[in-house]
């Protein structure tokens, strides 16, 4: 059998990089005055300079986990992921999510799957703390074929309180905070190998079917607040799309992890039963680390105590790259 990989699935997350930094390229305009940009395209919110205070705004989606919802008529949690999406890119530097609007493109309506998508956004809102304030609703038949779920959200924080992670520095500690699952991330690939193994209907040795794993929804890290006001942080990352990988969003260090979380059931099924190497997961798939806190060493204990569950799972290195076990993820 061959090993399944995240670009067999149909996507290249190099040539997403790629891309991405081709359009970034293209962005130079400024807004002058008042209200402008506050640092520089490429973390995980973007940042607007408005007095005393910075706002940010994020935006993000649920992907092709939508395809899940669809395939098993269970629409109640998406909503849920698509604001987990978006708040936590905000913790990331410290912010509080306050608003939030949504954008729902599909190719034809139903009232029914509606009502299940609000109640998941009014669910994730609530464990968030902010309000939803809007959104849009477009059909696009020919241009859409289903229902694409995103938004955006806006936080704030006072602008000494923001963390970009400038101060992540070699013998920093990384302590990891568990995910719920697969969260929203890598689900072509997840898909793929569901379908060809079974479905959704396959059994997990938990009892779950793999299709009741996979819409587990995306965790909401809003601990990251408290735990930001109780010690010293130098910086933090949620664990998306291209998993460890996005280590390398927090500055121009090394980020070495020599004692992993727990690897969740759902990810040793989708490894065995799509062969999928290890490295291949690592930079795929949040592997049970769904956010991380970059932190001195006197701080990781505070965290211990404040996140159940979180553990340390590495420490910054002056060499850039991912080392896993010793072993590099590229």
């Amino acid at each position: 059998m061959s090993n399944a990989t995240y670009r067999d699935a149909g996507v290249d997350i190099d040539l997403e990089a790629e891309a991405v930094k081709a359009l970034i390229g293209s962005l130079t305009f400024r807004r002058k005055g008042e209200f402008g940009m506050a640092g520089d395209l490429g973390h995980f919110a973007g940042l607007i300079d408005f007095g005393p205070y910075l706002l940010a705004l994020a935006t993000d989606g649920v992907g092709t986990k939508m395809l899940v919802a669809d395939a098993l008529s269970d629409w109640s949690t998406v909503g849920i992921d698509c604001i987990a999406m978006n708040v936590n890119d905000l913790y990331v530097m410290n912010l509080e999510p306050v608003a939030f609007v949504d954008y729902i493109a599909t190719d034809s309506l139903d009232p029914s799957k509606m009502k299940e998508i609000g109640s998941g956004l009014n669910e994730g809102a609530r464990q968030a703390d902010m309000n939803i304030v809007g959104g849009e609703t477009a059909t696009l038949k020919g241009l859409v074929n289903g229902l694409d779920l995103a938004g955006t959200c806006l936080g704030v924080q006072k602008r000494e309180k923001v963390i970009t992670g400038s101060a992540v520095a070699p013998g920093d500690l990384i302590v990891g905070l568990p995910s719920s699952g697969v969260h929203s991330n890598g689900f072509s690939l997840a898909r793929k190998i569901a379908l060809e193994n079974g479905g959704y209907d396959a059994v997990l040795s938990d009892g779950r079917s793999v299709g009741e794993a996979l819409l587990t929804p995306t965790r909401i890290y809003a601990e990251v607040l408290s735990i930001c006001r109780a010690c010293e942080v130098h910086g933090m990352c949620h664990v998306t799309g291209g998993g460890l990988l996005n280590f390398l969003r927090v500055g121009p260090f090394g980020f070495s992890f020599d004692d992993p979380m727990p690897v969740p059931g759902i990810f040793s099924w989708l490894a065995e039963k799509g062969n999928v190497t290890e490295e291949e997961l690592y930079r795929t798939f949040n592997m049970g680390m769904g956010y991380a806190v970059i932190v001195p060493e006197a701080s990781a204990k505070t965290i211990l105590k404040i996140a159940p569950g979180s553990a340390v799972v590495g420490r910054v290195v002056p060499e850039r790259g991912i080392w896993l076990k010793g072993r590099e993820i590229r």
